[in-house]
């Protein structure tokens, strides 16, 4: 542990960065965790770390598209209501069964969907393009339609050595029923990241002490909850450290607490008043300071280093500078640490619904409702007013617009919008 005065010596950070460069630097230190092995019910929303390869050739044999008959494509091609093609019934295969005849000219074999198509059939004639025979044991088919059809080849699907998923891969559903398709109860998968969340305050509340944020001495520690929220969403595991007072010994206490986890993330403390102590805490802690400040707003208050092996995200305490800077610096970091090699959420492009502008050097983030436009194409209508401290100008937005510093747009104009809902 270093000196309380550790920073004067220490070569100055950059400060001041642009958005871009802040992203590069953090990503630059975040490196991917360890393996762990899971059932396969738990791993939805993990990410694979070993490709997978087929041990299992799927479908396993030639099988039955519909319910019906497997038949010859020359009995049954011209068939239609008014010349039926009749054929001999000969044995019926249900799903989980298998045929003991060939089909062969002039014969049916009755076939559930799934169950093996028997040898000398090329296809299957579905149950609603047949009736009853005139003869008992006989079908008559009044639909050609079928021929060549309606059989899945076996190994269509995998074949024995096809690498269906890679390393890196996200397990959707889809993903998992393919890891089921070949037997792999349990699979290898990257450590979610712990998270630690600590905010900051003396002025801050949690739920025991809301007798006194109803007489107005102290305000919610939302923060807290809506950054757990976020980690949670990003595939990490959120773990609350409390609120930290402003002072040196509570804060060195909370901090010291995030040991174990694989980072931490805090929230206020960072302005240079008289009991903001978070940097110089962090500083007495060893931290190595990357970079102080980001050309952004909401956020510009954002301060990333490393304390030992662990990245730790100083946030601005402003709750919707919190939240868009976990979007926009945090989020991606986390979804490296899981394994992930695309970290960002969608993006589309948008036209301004009225106009904007930005007067500084920061690219600004703008809080936006999405709306389809009758002439095709997405509308970005600001969700009110978008104040730092105007919390439900994130709840009630679809996207952040991300808007050029010194600019200005008129209605009309096209920005990129980062989505953060489904639309």
């Amino acid at each position: 542990m270093t000196e309380p005065d550790a920073r004067a010596r220490q070569p100055r950070a950059p400060d001041w960065l642009s958005v871009d460069e802040a992203r590069e630097i953090i990503l630059s230190h975040i490196t991917v965790l360890g393996r762990e092995t899971v059932p396969l019910t738990e791993a939805l929303g993990r990410v694979l770390a070993a490709e997978i390869e087929s041990s299992v050739m799927h479908p396993a044999w030639d099988n039955s598209g519909m319910d019906g008959f497997a038949v010859r494509s020359e009995d049954v091609a011209s068939a239609s209501r008014e010349r039926p093609a009749v054929l001999k019934v000969t044995e019926e295969v249900p799903a989980g069964g298998f045929p003991t005849q060939r089909v062969q000219p002039g014969e049916a074999i009755r076939v559930m969907t799934g169950a093996p198509v028997p040898e000398g059939a090329d296809c299957v004639a579905r149950l609603e393009h047949t009736e009853p025979g005139p003869e008992p044991g006989t079908i008559r088919v009044i639909d050609g339609s079928d021929a060549g059809r309606n059989i899945r080849r076996k190994g269509e699907d995998l074949k024995i050595g096809d690498r269906p998923l890679a390393a890196g891969t996200l397990l959707r559903p889809a993903e998992i029923g393919v890891l089921a398709m070949l037997g792999q109860p349990l699979v290898s998968v990257y450590r979610r990241p712990s998270v630690a969340i600590l905010s900051t305050g003396d002025e801050l509340a949690d739920f025991a002490d809301l007798p006194l944020v109803h007489t107005g001495r102290r305000i919610m520690n939302s923060n807290s909850y809506a950054l757990h929220a976020q980690v949670r969403e990003a595939g990490g595991d959120p773990a609350l450290l409390g609120i930290a007072g402003d002072n040196r010994e509570s804060l060195r206490r909370h901090l010291e607490s995030a040991t174990g986890h694989d980072a931490l993330i805090t929230s206020a403390g960072l302005a240079v008043g008289d009991h903001d102590y978070v940097k110089d805490v962090l500083d007495e802690l060893s931290m190595e300071f990357l970079f102080y400040r980001v050309k952004m707003r909401p956020g510009s208050p954002f301060t990333f280093g490393m304390l030992g092996t662990m990245p730790v995200f100083a946030l601005p305490g402003n709750p919707v500078s919190a939240l868009v800077t976990f979007e926009v610096l945090v989020r991606p970091a986390l979804r490296k640490m899981m394994g992930l090699t695309e970290y960002d959420r969608p993006t589309r492009r948008v036209r301004l619904a009225e106009p904007l502008s930005t007067r500084d050097s920061r690219t600004h983030f703008y809080r936006a409702k999405l709306e389809w436009r009758e002439d095709g194409g997405w509308a970005a209508r600001l969700t009110g007013p978008q104040g730092s401290g105007i919390l439900t100008s994130m709840s009630s937005a679809d996207a952040l617009l991300r808007v050029p510093p010194d600019s200005e747009l008129p209605a009309g104009a096209e920005l990129e919008a980062i989505v953060l809902r489904e639309l």
